[in-house]
């Protein structure tokens, strides 16, 4: 199976969801066949999640990681992956990640992944 990059995206992103809460193997809560690209994405996140949430804290201005909700926390994993390999223009990164937040969570939550990719960003370029 094959999905969109965008599908594919928003797989991943539900597999970080399950595994941020209930830290069972990626996947293991998931019904359905995942897609190859989508796995590939949850597991290089997962490798570097403290790496990852370590930036995201910096990039808080007060909020730590582990204080953001999982939808937050996993939107802005993937996202700051995103914008480190440049597999995406980093505004498809960013307003993937805003997307899955107001989607997911709420319009508060868009703001705050908007903000804190916004100053990634910055010093990623």
């Amino acid at each position: 199976m094959t999905l969109s990059r965008r599908k594919a995206r928003r797989q991943a992103l539900m597999l970080l969801y399950q595994w941020d809460l209930s830290g069972q193997e990626l996947g293991s809560q998931y019904a359905g066949e995942i897609d190859p690209w989508a796995r590939g994405v949850a597991e290089a996140v997962a490798e570097r999640a403290n790496a990852l949430d370590e930036r995201i804290t910096n990039a808080s201005e007060g909020w730590t990681a582990d204080r953001l909700g999982a939808v937050e926390r996993s939107a802005l994993r993937v996202a700051v992956h995103e914008l480190d390999t440049r597999e995406v223009p980093a505004e498809v990164a960013i307003n993937e990640a805003v997307a899955f937040a107001k989607r997911y969570s709420s319009e508060n939550a868009a703001r705050l992944v908007n903000g804190i990719l916004g100053r990634i960003q910055r010093e990623v370029e």
